[in-house]
């Protein structure tokens, strides 16, 4: 490229052809055709071209997609309006000077109208012409006309705010230059179209007006000159003149209607994406129950004495016959939806389990089974799905927040007749089932008499043992009763959960409960967090009630609590001991059995011995758990002597302490029995029912 190339100013575009000059001389020929005579043959022909023209304008106007897409229509608009002008002022011209040579002496396009229309009475001529103008003047261009100036304004109103919304989207990064580039023209296009628009709607009131003045004009005119010049009649002059210049203006004004019609449908257009016939049945489509009860009242109608029974009926078929079609048609468009919807999910999963990412990504809660296992159940994994489903909705009812989806699968790699248990993507728990044999926990009773194998039970640890399945009925008939291997898993993946919940409480769980609190609350929790406590803190308190298995579903209750401590103490291990004050009556509610509590004390020895444990500084805040080990050891062993016979027989009971001792004494228990509840004196509900099973001293 030479320096003087890239220096040259931009030159106009190139042109098409020769379309600039041929669209400039019609034009010019339209503003001859005002002021020259012009042939009848000639004249004939710019009157087909006016029609044709208004067709073309009216089929654009039907299927364009939006308004702006036909943004040329005011200037095809004032062309049009000017064809018809000067093929009117053409037609006078012939019509006063050759009138009184016959129907045909404004060319063959006039006479045919006016013997079509009028069929040779040139009253009824006269009678459809007036209709002709009020429609399109009273009705459609009038109606267009305001729907214009309407959308006209309310544009030009809407410019700032949209210019706005562009220049905050691009601030944001939501789209980049080139886009609002493009955005600001089309809202520049579209502000200078409907005020175009508003303008070019005075072209069709004016057009009609125009039209009956000039057909005013040539009735009148054409009277006088075939009386004064012609010597005809009165009566043969008005005939003839009459029915001339009714035809002209009907061979004018069906172009005039056609193109008010395309101005009105373009105007009315509004918001609708899309051909206007798709947006009308599409919308009027859209209520097939709308079209049944139009059915209903046309085929009453039709059995109404002195109405036509045929139109009524007709129409009444047609009418139900597509309000069926339409509903069929969208049972068969949503089947196709869900079918592409199932297919693109298959799809995109496959595309995840083959991508990396995928491998990088580790599921919450895992339960891997073995090759035997896997396809001793494959028959019941509908069954297993469904009781896997229905456990996460009791853990939802119970603690308050939806654990993790639990994915299944089989494995390889694990013995086959075993099943592993995996927490974020480490192995929590793992047994061996016994498939064709049933589980029996005696719980204090005695052993069954029959040949079995002792084994523990892998959720509590309880003393069970393993039968065959043939031995059923005779375990049922001493009192026991046997567990199926799906039952033992399922037992024993929930207690997993169970004891993983704060592990399984993600911070995205911590905001969709937050997000379903009333509007009272959500205004605590902006007061609370993060002034006084941070959601990480937030969830750290949540973390430590569910470790120790109590539920968070009074969300509420827990804010409350943590609102009035929160501007005292910032500890969380803190914070939850009130919390746990709070929700006493809670705690011991899901505890106890019709209102009695079971508890097993702590007994003032060791009470004594924890709480000599905790050292305290200067402001008497506890900072350090100092316990001789061996009286660790030594409590350990008389908690395992004296809660185990409990544990066996199945009982559900709480271990109770000192309140500063409480969360020492749940560290300890919590490595040696951690289902069991720790609660300290203050916790125990007044409503509650207390039975004291057992004390360690």
């Amino acid at each position: 490229m030479t320096d003087a190339s890239r220096i040259a100013p931009a030159g106009p575009a190139p042109r098409s052809g020769n379309r600039d000059i041929g669209f400039a001389a019609g034009v010019v020929a339209i503003l001859i055709v005002l002021f020259l005579p012009v042939p009848p043959f000639l004249l004939d022909l710019g009157l087909a071209l006016s029609i044709s023209l208004s067709v073309v304008i009216l089929m654009v106007a039907l299927w364009i997609g939006r308004p702006l897409d036909f943004s040329a229509f005011p200037t095809v608009l004032l062309i049009a309006t000017m064809l018809r002008l000067s093929l009117n002022v053409a037609t006078t011209r012939l019509i006063l000077s050759h009138g009184h040579e016959g129907p045909t002496a404004a060319g063959h396009m006039v006479g045919g109208f006016s013997r079509l229309v009028m069929g040779g009475d040139f009253v009824i001529g006269v009678i459809v012409f007036v209709i002709l103008i009020t429609i399109n003047f009273m009705v459609i261009t009038k109606g267009a006309s305001r729907i214009a100036e309407v959308g006209a304004r309310f544009t030009l109103d809407a410019i700032p705010g949209k210019q706005m919304a562009i220049d905050a989207d691009l601030s944001a990064g939501l789209i980049d230059e080139k886009e609002a580039r493009r955005r600001r023209s089309e809202l520049e296009q579209e502000s200078a179209f409907f005020g175009s628009m508003d303008g070019a709607s005075k072209f069709v009131r004016g057009d009609a007006i125009a039209g009956l003045i000039i057909t005013g004009v040539n009735v009148f005119g054409g009277i006088i000159i075939g009386m004064m010049r012609h010597g005809m009649s009165f009566s043969e002059s008005a005939d003839v003149y009459t029915q001339l210049s009714v035809g002209d203006g009907l061979v004018t004004q069906i172009p005039a209607l056609i193109v008010s019609l395309a101005a009105g449908l373009l105007v009315s257009k509004g918001g609708n994406r899309g051909e206007a016939q798709e947006a009308i049945f599409t919308q009027l489509g859209a209520y097939p129950r709308a079209l049944l009860v139009a059915a209903m009242l046309l085929g009453i109608l039709s059995l109404v004495p002195g109405l036509p029974f045929l139109p009524f009926a007709l129409l009444a078929g047609i009418v139900a016959g597509g309000a069926v079609t339409i509903v069929r048609q969208g049972a068969r468009e949503r089947q196709a939806a869900d079918d592409k919807q199932r297919r693109d999910e298959a799809t995109r999963q496959e595309e995840e389990k083959s991508s990396v990412k995928e491998l990088l990504r580790t599921p919450e809660i895992e339960l891997r089974l073995g090759r035997q296992i896997s396809s001793a159940m494959l028959v019941s994994h509908g069954e297993l799905a469904h009781r896997v489903a229905k456990m996460r909705r009791r853990f939802a009812q119970d603690y308050g927040f939806v654990i993790p989806d639990i994915r299944l699968g089989d494995d390889l790699l694990i013995p086959p007749r075993s099943y592993a248990i995996r927490i974020h993507g480490t192995t929590a728990a793992s047994f061996e089932l016994r498939l064709g044999e049933l589980l029996v926990i005696p719980g204090g009773k005695p052993k069954p008499d029959l040949p079995g194998d002792d084994v523990r039970e892998p959720a509590f640890g309880m003393e069970a043992c393993w039968y065959p399945d043939v031995f059923a009925a005779e375990l049922r008939a001493n009192g026991h009763i046997p567990v199926d291997p799906m039952s033992v898993m399922l037992t024993h993946l929930s207690e997993v959960i169970r004891s993983n919940l704060a592990n399984l409480m993600s911070y995205k769980d911590l905001r969709a409960l937050t997000d379903r609190l009333e509007p009272e609350y959500k205004r605590l929790l902006d007061e609370t967090c993060p002034s006084l406590l941070s959601f990480s803190g937030f969830q750290a308190i949540l973390k430590l009630l569910l470790a120790e298995r109590v539920s968070v579903r009074n969300l509420h209750l827990i804010l409350e609590a943590i609102a009035e401590i929160a501007p005292h103490v910032r500890k969380p291990e803190a914070i939850v001991e009130h919390v746990r004050h709070r929700l006493a009556q809670q705690i011991c509610g899901d505890l106890a059995q019709d209102g009695l509590l079971k508890v097993v004390r702590l007994g003032s020895r060791w009470d004594i011995s924890f709480i000599q444990s905790l050292k305290r500084d200067g402001k008497g805040d506890v900072f350090e758990f100092d316990l001789d080990p061996r009286l660790i050891e030594q409590f350990a062993g008389e908690l395992s002597t004296a809660v185990k016979p409990l544990v066996d027989r199945g009982e559900q009971f709480a271990l109770v302490t000192a309140p500063e001792a409480r969360p020492y004494v749940r560290m300890i228990v919590d490595r040696l029995l951690p289902a069991i509840a720790v609660l300290s004196h203050i916790e125990i509900a007044r409503s509650v029912k207390l039975d004291v099973i057992a004390s360690l001293s």
